[in-house]
């Protein structure tokens, strides 16, 4: 049972399992996780791995899927997604994707290909040590206890096998909290991690070395409505503390009022998205199963 201290925030995860149950809802952001997957596979391209299986970890539709297979042909991938209804949805790919998938079960050795599965990213239906390459991008804000999260990832994780992810920090959708704030006081926007708690997450959860960086990135729109669909295609809201009902006419109309009041000077309505990318490795053992310390000696190089 998750104590306080461990929560990100109190997230329904059952709640976010429906607000993803309608890929078609989701389906109008996907324009900033495609944005976000590249910049992500930008900085994997900067990292020499050759990995033999790669999980996908919050796949969503399986649009990183592609991705993935593309870069690492004879890997093994998996996607996993809490919400059954986005596996469903990325069972069905482009056909291009389901015909290169075809041919690699066909022309490489062991377990080339996709394979999908429904599940929590917090607990992984894997062993230790079977997986070379964890690769999650923005998902990692829908769980309440990212530490938990990243403790799962680093027992399936093989010796020297990579972590690469996305998801959103605290600056994220500031516009909508503040219009918000001027119609009641419960809370229409998760609060979102730190950069700097994530990295101390990770070196607790046994990563080394984790880079941390992050990017504003903000969406412009010309009209309120537009701005509020795509932060509802987002996701929504997950918090168990949320107010239960819709807001009254006399609070929606002082939530738009204040979303009207930050017009920039071009007339356009900005959105934010503090995007936070980290990647770690799992290190060497430094203790044996029994407790005892591991010394490596490095041969001595000739001078």
């Amino acid at each position: 049972m998750a104590t306080p201290d461990t929560l990100s925030a109190p997230i329904d995860l059952a709640r976010v399992r429906t607000l993803f149950s309608r890929p078609q809802r989701v389906e109008q952001s996907d324009f900033l996780r495609r944005e976000i997957a590249a910049r992500m596979h930008e900085r994997l391209m900067l990292v020499k791995v050759a990995p033999k299986r790669v999980l996908d970890a919050g796949c969503g539709s399986g649009a990183d899927l592609a991705l993935l297979q593309k870069d690492y042909p004879a890997a093994h991938i998996v996607g996993l997604d809490a919400a059954p209804a986005m596996i469903e949805a990325a069972k069905t790919p482009a056909s291009a994707l389901k015909a290169l998938n075809q041919m690699l079960s066909r022309l490489l050795p062991g377990k080339a290909g996709v394979d999908l599965l429904c599940g929590d990213f917090g607990s992984l239906p894997f062993g230790p040590n079977s997986v070379d390459l964890v690769w999650s991008n923005l998902a990692l804000h829908w769980h309440p206890q990212p530490d938990r999260v990243f403790a799962e990832w680093r027992r399936v994780l093989r010796q020297d096998g990579l972590l690469m992810f996305s998801n959103f920090g605290p600056d994220t959708l500031r516009e909508l909290r503040t219009a918000f704030a001027e119609a009641d006081a419960a809370p229409h926007v998760l609060p979102f991690v730190d950069m700097h708690d994530f990295g101390d997450q990770l070196v607790g959860a046994g990563f080394s070395t984790p880079v941390m960086d992050m990017e504003m990135i903000t969406v412009t729109y010309d009209t309120a409505a537009a701005l509020l669909a795509d932060a509802r295609a987002l996701g929504g809201n997950p918090l168990a503390t949320r107010a239960r009902g819709l807001l009254g006419r006399a609070a929606w109309g002082r939530v738009l009022a204040a979303l009207e009041r930050q017009r920039r000077p071009d007339g356009k309505l900005g959105l934010s998205f503090e995007v936070i990318y980290g990647h770690a490795f799992r290190p060497a053992p430094r203790v044996t199963a029994a407790g005892e310390a591991i010394i490596r000696f490095e041969p001595r190089r000739g001078r």
